[in-house]
């Protein structure tokens, strides 16, 4: 999933993506959490789908950062309530101008290999990603500058403030630190060396993934020996997995049936409201969707209402902007209606008859193919045929990277600060614009937005960005799912989040 995390507004908190610390202003953390937890068996948690791979930066499949996530490290992480903490970095310290941030290491950190963790190594990481231009590249846009002055200190130095600064380094695994031999060998794909909670043991394509506790880890040691990654691509089985006692944990349950699971109390189900959405995206590279007209009927075609329920049931908030409502950030504009006449209408004007539409969705993400089914049936009414092509996640990846789609339908996960609703989307030549949108004043409001330090005007920025991009048509947002998951009744210390991060680190597992 495109993060596509690929990563900003909790429905239940207010999104504090500008966490941290202010000028001159540092944050300190008493020392390393204590030893503990004992053995507690392997948990087995069913996933809907096979990660891409398992190098993190390379990767933008949900699925991959839900293995990453108890794998790596980063220099600060989010806490429950999204904001950023000490991971890494115990201590960090910002310049009066704001434009040089002092982190401190926690000491003797080591990879899962034996091997020390130093600032080194985090430079190594954010220079590969910044040199190879790889999928988090775009985080980076201010930085001037990361060294290392000693083996306990990393000097990040900007070219302009930058207030979401602790959510790119941190607000998800796309940006954890790796180690250097791990990548020139290629073993990174496979067998990735962490500094997380577990250790990747085994990797059977097709089958599992399978985790062991890291014993070397600096925090507390988790009370799991391991956990097991299966690929279930189908929520029934799933959770005819976890009703069976094969699976323990699972993110992959049919939404029409999660209101009785709830009533039932048979197994722990929860739901809570994402940072996620979810859209339609359209080729403008190709005609007619570079005419804003016709984007703008096919916005008009739909029935987000009816789309939401079909592909939710009820797990999800139809939403015609990105972030969702409950967010500080969250901005209500809603010019589209469903209206086929007006979407009729608008093809005329763009000269458009018997239009054909290859709409591109993924089996690993079976709402995208619900979805597809009502929006085929809306279409149809204003003249437009849909042709779903239903691919699997690897091949769907392929495609939108090449360009090889009429339209597509998908997700982004886990985001914390705005910036990471639009930036790489809608920029010209961003990393995730796909569709070939473009649009001046979008990117100056973009890059305005990324570096004002004044919250209010920040906001009023990206409301203003936010409402040319719904104008544009450049995503057609559809809605704002729920996070719903599931597990066992054996299982204790899990705990669901609202960026999507499945954290096992200290759960335990009763036998």
């Amino acid at each position: 999933m495109t993060r596509s995390r690929i990563v900003a507004a909790a429905l239940a908190v207010a999104l504090t993506g500008l966490a941290g610390c202010g000028a001159g202003d540092s944050v300190d953390v008493d020392g390393d959490a204590t030893a503990g937890g004992s053995a507690g068996g392997t948990l087995t948690a069913a996933i809907g789908g096979e990660p891409d791979q398992l190098d993190p930066h390379r990767t933008s499949a949900y699925y991959s950062f839900e293995v990453l996530e108890n794998v790596y490290d980063t220099l600060v992480e989010p806490d429950a309530d999204l904001k950023m903490g000490p991971a890494l970095a115990t201590r960090w310290t910002t310049s009066s101008d704001q434009l040089t941030w002092t982190f401190t290491l926690r000491e003797g950190v080591t990879f899962s290999d034996g091997s020390p963790l130093t600032s080194e190594d985090v430079v190594y990481s954010y220079q590969r990603i910044i040199r190879e231009k790889l999928n988090a590249a775009y985080k980076f846009a201010t930085v001037k500058s990361v060294t290392a002055p000693d083996p306990a200190t990393v000097v990040v130095t900007l070219t302009a403030p930058t207030p979401n600064l602790l959510a790119n380094l941190g607000g998800f695994k796309g940006v954890a630190i790796v180690e250097k031999s791990n990548v020139e060998s290629g073993a990174i794909k496979t067998r990735p060396v962490g500094s997380g909670p577990f250790t990747v043991a085994s990797y059977t394509s097709g089958d599992t993934i399978k985790l062991t506790r890291n014993d070397a880890y600096w925090g507390q040691k988790p009370k799991l020996d391991g956990v097991t990654f299966t690929f279930v691509k189908d929520p029934t089985v799933a959770l005819q997995n976890l009703r069976g006692g094969e699976v323990q944990w699972t993110d992959n349950l049919p939404p029409q049936q999660v209101p009785a699971l709830k009533e039932a109390g048979e197994v722990a189900v929860t739901t809570t409201p994402s940072t996620d959405y979810w859209y339609l995206a359209l080729n403008e590279g190709r005609e007619p969707y570079d005419d804003v007209n016709v984007r703008r009927a096919v916005a008009f075609a739909l029935d987000r209402e009816a789309i939401t329920k079909a592909a939710k049931f009820g797990q999800a908030t139809a939403n015609q902007t990105a972030i969702p409502q409950g967010s500080s950030w969250y901005y209500d504009y809603s010019p589209y209606r469903h209206d086929p006449d007006q979407a009729r209408q608008l093809l005329g004007q763009a000269g458009v008859k018997g239009l054909t539409l290859d709409l591109m969705v993924t089996s690993e993400y079976p709402e995208t193919v619900s979805a597809a089914q009502v929006i085929a049936a809306q279409l149809k009414e204003v003249g437009i045929t849909v042709k779903i092509r239903t691919l699997d996640f690897a091949q769907w990846l392929d495609e939108q990277g090449k360009g090889n789609f009429g339209g597509f339908l998908l997700g982004w996960l886990g985001n914390i600060d705005p910036d990471e609703f639009y930036y790489a989307q809608h920029r010209t030549g961003g990393t995730f614009n796909f569709h070939k949108y473009s649009n001046p004043t979008v990117d100056t409001l973009l890059d305005q937005a990324r570096t004002q330090t004044d919250e209010g005007v920040r906001k009023q920025t990206y409301e203003r960005a936010a409402k040319q991009i719904v104008d544009d048509a450049s995503y057609i947002y559809l809605y704002n799912p729920d996070v719903v998951q599931g597990w066992s009744k054996k299982v204790t210390g899990y705990q669901v989040r609202t960026d999507r991060a499945i954290r096992f680190r200290d759960v335990a597992l009763a036998r």
